[in-house]
């Protein structure tokens, strides 16, 4: 049962607290001092639930404020998290991502630690991994450059120097960007570099800091002194560098409410792993554990949608599973739409969204959502030709917009004289010499201008909320601080994203567009079971950010009157019901059918090697043995010439389902799994050849 009172002063003389919260929710925020873990779904208040802990320490004495240290991993989120313990009464409480917390606490102890003056952050690590990368003969074009950059990012999160990274990747079987020999030389290389000229990346603010609390006891009781209770949130995320820090700030205490959902860990790419959340009561026997899974965020159809997907989620911890459970009155049905290539794809999402802004939703609360930013750009023209405003998320920052800064300056110089009337009022006639008229003007450029002063002013009515007897000069220093927290205000618009970009955000409507094998699960993850259900909890991820209306597309082709060769992703497998148009045989293509089925038994096919091999794993196999051994010869042979590992190639099962099913040509053979367009294009003639002679 939810209580529907929200009042942001604690009220003891009703169970809740008179915070409007759940049995579950409000065991968690009760819970006594020590360790406690949240396990918390999507939707299910996390961030409401962790704010009104911190303001429950608070209020019964057991922390002041200042002596709470609550790290999440975006700026927004800590920006977000601080405006919620303000308006329960709750300043003072330090909100910050861990990076923000390490730079602060560096500079405080550096002089001590290091002495002299504190080397320089890094603003970008391109220049100097590009110098390493020329003395190591690697790659410098600046696709290369990125991608050592980010290996060397995922090494140091991972705590991996450059003498153990080869053994490490071998280990792990990770896919690098390059020889490991030579990856560990740009990285030696790059750290030498980087300290001859006293620099520092944002992995050398955690690393530092770690050190400076493990390496001097009276740094580490300073330090400990100040802050005596910890909230870390999304803990599914944390790495192993971040970890390090977070044990480093505790020392031998366990003040330590942790909060995350397994279901969610999209980021193991960079070094983040659930590990330590799905092995916190090991570590803390005592723990308090809650779990969430009351989904106040989707209707039930959504939420169907979405414990669809992640039931059939492979090696899932037991104890982190998380069913969620939805509380909204009931929504529409997803749809599922399948269209002839990506222009006709966006053209069709483009014309829905027109019709939904028409019919009363606003523009910001929908969201087109992709697996890859280079998807993004036929929506941003779809959208430009249907007249639609639209907003890319990861573009231009809010506060950045020239804009935004002169109506900033504009409210800074008028703050100095005394005005009276109401706030929002004298924002509104600040801004107008800058641009805020009473109407939008024409034109998608001055209209997102004027969209932009529009959110000040929307910002200024939040103020006031919050705080009624609010003032010019008040509101000039929330928005410095919400510049500084890189906090931004809702702007209307549709939000275009990736599906990384949208983790934490929430939207009434939400199309998850290019949902091709391929794309989603992205073709590098082919044949890495791990790497196959993290694509799995992206899209879990897309499907629960939509409030009321989910809609989900793919397309056949890349461009118009090109091969329809595209299947559509098998994660949708089991979400679009039968009876839905999208579930039958696209034009005869073969493509299609809700479930797919055996080929020798007919019985709906479970699991990506039953899908490659289009037959259950018990059914009898037909495989040609010697096709089999002469394609395993092709892919050792391959593997060497390109220096990656055989599996890059084509998976053990991909070439079961070769031997298998003998396809004749190139439809036959890109309708198997795992096979798409570009595999098709490297890899095809030689395959073919080889099941051509064995016929012969």
């Amino acid at each position: 049962m939810r209580v529907p009172v929200l009042d942001p002063v604690p009220d003891r003389s009703t169970p809740d607290g008179g915070w409007g919260l759940d049995e579950e929710q409000l065991a968690a925020v009760t819970a006594p001092r020590g360790p406690v873990c949240v396990l918390a779904g999507a939707g299910t208040g996390k961030t409401r639930t962790i704010t009104r802990r911190i303001a429950h320490l608070v209020s019964t004495g057991h922390v002041a404020p200042g002596q709470v240290l609550a790290v999440t991993f975006t700026a927004r989120a800590a920006g977000e998290m601080r405006t919620r313990l303000r308006a329960l009464g709750v300043a003072g409480v330090q909100a910050r991502t861990f990076h923000a917390a390490a730079l602060r606490q560096l500079r405080y102890f550096w002089p001590r630690v290091v002495g002299g003056d504190q080397w320089q952050l890094l603003d970008g690590k391109l220049r100097i991994v590009g110098q390493a990368a020329a003395r190591a003969k690697a790659g410098t074009d600046a696709a290369s450059l990125r991608d050592l950059a980010g290996e060397i990012e995922w090494a140091k999160a991972s705590l991996v120097t450059p003498d153990d990274y080869a053994a490490a990747v071998a280990k792990l079987r990770r896919d690098t960007p390059g020889p490991a020999e030579q990856v560990a030389a740009v990285y030696a290389g790059y750290e030498a570099l980087k300290n001859r000229a006293e620099l520092l990346d944002f992995d050398d603010l955690l690393l530092h800091t770690a050190a400076a609390l493990e390496e001097h006891g009276a740094v580490a009781d300073e330090f400990r002194d100040r802050y005596r209770c910890f909230v870390v949130d999304e803990y599914q995320d944390v790495t192993a560098l971040q970890h390090r820090v977070l044990d480093a700030w505790l020392g031998a205490r366990d003040d330590l409410t942790v909060v995350g959902d397994a279901n969610q860990t999209i980021y193991t790419f960079a070094g983040a792993t659930p590990r330590h959340l799905l092995e916190f009561p090991r570590r803390f026997p005592e723990a308090v554990v809650v779990r969430l899974q009351r989904d106040y965020r989707s209707t039930p159809q959504v939420v169907a949608a979405a414990n669809t997907l992640i039931g059939a989620a492979r090696g899932r911890v037991a104890g982190s599973r998380l069913r969620l459970v939805g509380q909204l009155p009931p929504g529409p049905e997803p749809d599922f739409a399948e269209h002839d290539d990506e222009p006709a794809e966006a053209t069709a999402v483009a014309k829905q969204i027109k019709r939904l802004v028409a019919d009363g939703t606003p523009a910001s609360e929908i969201a087109v959502l992709f697996r890859i930013n280079a998807q993004s750009e036929v929506y941003e023209q779809a959208l430009t030709d249907a007249g639609v405003p639209y907003q890319v998320r990861g573009g231009e920052r809010f506060f950045s917009r020239p804009e935004v800064r002169r109506a900033m300056t504009a409210i800074r110089m008028a703050g100095s004289g005394a005005v009276d009337a109401p706030l929002v009022d004298i924002v509104r006639a600040v801004l107008a010499p800058v641009g805020l008229t009473a109407e939008p003007p024409g034109g998608s450029a001055q209209r997102a201008q004027w969209e932009s002063l529009l959110a000040i002013v929307e910002l200024a009515e939040e103020l006031v909320t919050v705080e009624p007897e609010a003032d010019l000069r008040r509101f000039s220093t929330e928005l410095e601080t919400r510049a500084d927290a890189a906090h931004p205000p809702t702007v209307q618009g549709v939000t275009l994203a990736s599906l990384h970009a949208a983790k934490g955000l929430e939207w009434d409507v939400v199309f998850l567009v290019g949902l091709v094998d391929g794309t989603l699960p992205i073709q590098h993850a082919d044949g890495d079971e791990a790497a196959i259900e993290e694509e799995r909890r992206l899209l879990y991820v897309g499907i629960t950010r939509a409030r009321r209306r989910l809609s989900l597309s793919w397309a056949l082709s890349r461009q118009p009157g090109g091969p329809r060769r595209r299947r559509r992703s098998r994660f949708l497998y089991g979400l679009i019901p039968e009876e839905h148009p999208a579930s039958r045989v696209a034009s005869g293509s073969g493509r299609g059918g809700a479930k797919p089925r055996c080929r020798v038994c007919g019985s709906p096919l479970i699991g990506t090697d039953a899908l490659k091999l289009q037959r259950c794993s018990d059914c009898p196999s037909d495989v040609d043995v010697e096709l089999l051994d002469r394609l395993r010869g092709w892919r050792s042979e391959v593997a060497r010439e390109q220096q990656v590992p055989a599996y890059v190639i084509f998976t053990d099962a991909t070439l079961t389902a070769i031997a298998e099913q003998r396809p004749a040509d190139s439809a036959a053979l890109v309708r198997i799994p795992g096979i798409g367009a570009r595999k098709l294009d490297r890899y095809g003639p030689g395959v073919l050849a080889l099941v051509a002679d064995s016929g012969s």
